[in-house]
């Protein structure tokens, strides 16, 4: 595992939309580490496909597995080959399916990507389509593209789109104290800030909590279990008029993150 001295939470929520027809979750995370790095990646696939949800989690896995192999050949995240080489690993991979499946299934593949690779030097932040991240609180948004259709890797296999990982950050590993990776949920999270919870008073807060706060890094549950409040549709009694309130989740979409942060005390 990775030596490098920080603190890791991860959680995703199935969006109410989702929820509401019998869709599945279609984000995945994948967070690998050995003595060369750690890598995060959240994905999130097209939903207008049914089971694009095969294509995220296959993507955040591979990218994930595929940077970790390139670090330990001895590459660095600074060469410019490294992302267009972790490209290609995708596209290999999926190429191989569409081999073995028909070409069909490439419709389940179609996900876009938020990553970092961190090294004990330098710590890399790229994507591909939209989402979130955010570095030492700066909250940077990816999006929204035209039509709500961002790129996606996989449009290089349909119809030779050249759909890059584009890197968005590159800094030394000493200046991150915190950083977020999350899908195109978690812009819908960030504009809650002021908005009650479904349940009770208090407010959802802003994102920095989500890096500030002990909890999420104590308990490895904790996230999990914020995001599932925020996205639980609470039912109140209203005895004087004999009704029921009914206040919806607040997540309309499927909302995925990987929040790192620095251990108190180390360098």
């Amino acid at each position: 595992m990775s030596a490098l001295p920080f603190d890791v939470a991860a959680a995703s929520v199935l969006g109410r939309e989702h929820a509401r027809v019998g869709r599945n979750n279609q984000d995945a995370l994948c967070i690998r580490a050995s003595e060369h790095g750690l890598v995060a990646v959240v994905t999130d696939g097209c939903g207008s496909q049914p089971c694009s949800e095969l294509g995220a989690q296959l993507g955040a896995r591979r990218l994930a597995r595929a940077a970790l192999v390139r670090l330990a050949d001895g590459e660095r995240v600074d060469e410019p080959t490294f992302l267009p080489g972790l490209r290609e690993d995708v596209l290999c991979l999926l190429s191989e399916l569409r081999a073995d499946l028909g070409r069909e299934v490439m419709g389940d593949f179609l996900f876009t990507v938020v990553g970092a690779v961190v090294t004990p030097s330098l710590t890399l932040v790229f994507s591909a389509g939209d989402g979130v991240w955010a570095l030492n609180g700066e909250v940077h948004p990816l999006g929204p593209f035209p039509g709500n259709a961002p790129p996606y890797l996989a449009y290089a296999l349909m119809h030779g789109e050249d759909v890059a990982l584009t890197p968005r950050a590159l800094v030394p590993t000493e200046d991150v104290h915190a950083l977020l990776l999350g899908t195109d949920g978690v812009a819908d999270l960030e504009r809650l800030a002021t908005t009650r919870m479904p349940a009770g008073d208090e407010l959802v807060g802003p994102l920095s909590r989500l890096w500030t706060e002990d909890r999420y890094f104590a308990n490895p549950d904790a996230l999990r279990r914020r995001l599932a409040l925020l996205n639980r549709e609470a039912v109140r009694a209203d005895f004087a008029s004999q009704q029921l309130s009914r206040t919806p989740g607040l997540l309309p979409d499927d909302t995925t993150l990987v929040v790192l942060r620095r251990r108190m005390g180390r360098a």
